[in-house]
């Protein structure tokens, strides 16, 4: 039997929603003519054998030449296992705000785990888990990093295209913002003084939270070099407490390492006004 000259494409979970992975399932009328390209061998919310033969399991068989990895380190067995994907991978892409920067359970990365534990499990001491929920860079090498939560469609299918071509993805790393301007949606920060988390956050979402008259969560993270004194300081003109500040930015992508000064910037005082002078 000749082999299949097809590259090998892996889905990989870690601690996630599966959203991501369902992005994938969901590109429908491009996954049939996707695997003329590219054979997935190792994908276990889609099938659960390995390259459609034997039986799979969590550590696959490998080697891969590109793995789609979903979700955050938050075990010890997590770390063991990423490092042996990176091995057998010969390109590895992060998928989603859970891979990206840590999830909404990041948010442990800021309380007690052990009270979380006795409060949510009848026997917390059987539970083995990290202190911490961390994004898969922290732990290997990534080769790209496609955030959002979810993804983007159309950005996976970009992303898997080019790596099969052995060309950079073209994912722009530009704001929210531009795509309001691209589909006409008013800024609803200037025009209503809504908060919003547009100006920082990476496009992708096609600005649908404010095109609803709703201010950005941030679900795609943060933008290429993202301004977050300015953003900080308008959050505050906008009449956002230093606690809420703090918390808008600690809801999908809680650990970015991007986001790390925001604490710091939001307790700082806002300057004051000078006071107009009145009219003689």
């Amino acid at each position: 039997m000749e082999p299949d000259p097809r590259p090998s494409l892996a889905v990989w979970k870690f601690a996630s929603c599966d959203g991501c992975q369902l992005t994938l399932l969901d590109c429908e009328d491009e996954l049939l003519p996707l695997t003329d390209r590219v054979r997935i061998t190792h994908f276990l919310e889609m099938s659960s054998a390995e390259d459609s033969r034997e039986r799979a399991t969590l550590e696959g068989t490998g080697p891969y030449d590109l793995s789609l990895v979903d979700g955050s380190i938050t075990t010890a067995e997590d770390v063991r296992r990423v490092h042996h994907i990176r091995r057998i991978s010969r390109r590895l892409v992060t998928i989603g705000a859970c891979a990206t920067a840590g999830g909404i359970q990041a948010l442990r990365n800021f309380a007690d785990v052990a009270e979380f534990r006795a409060a949510v499990y009848a026997d917390p001491e059987y539970i083995a888990t990290l202190d911490t929920s961390t994004p898969i860079s922290a732990h290997v090498p990534v080769d790209f990093e496609l955030r959002g939560c979810p993804i983007d469609r159309g950005q996976l299918l970009e992303v898997i295209t080019a790596f099969l071509a052995g060309r950079k993805p073209n994912v722009s790393g530009h704001s929210v913002c531009f795509e309001c301007k691209r589909r006409g949606t008013t800024c609803i920060t200037v025009a209503q003084g809504i908060p919003c988390l547009g100006p920082v956050t990476h496009a992708g979402c096609g600005a649908l939270c404010p095109a609803y008259g709703r201010g950005c969560y941030g679900c795609f993270g943060p933008m290429v070099q993202p301004n977050l004194e300015a953003m900080v300081r308008e959050l505050r003109h906008d009449g956002m407490s230093e606690r809420d500040i703090v918390r808008v930015f600690r809801t999908f992508n809680a650990a970015s390492p991007e986001y790390g000064p925001v604490p710091e910037l939001a307790a700082q005082e806002a300057p004051e006004t000078p006071a107009e002078e009145e009219p003689r």
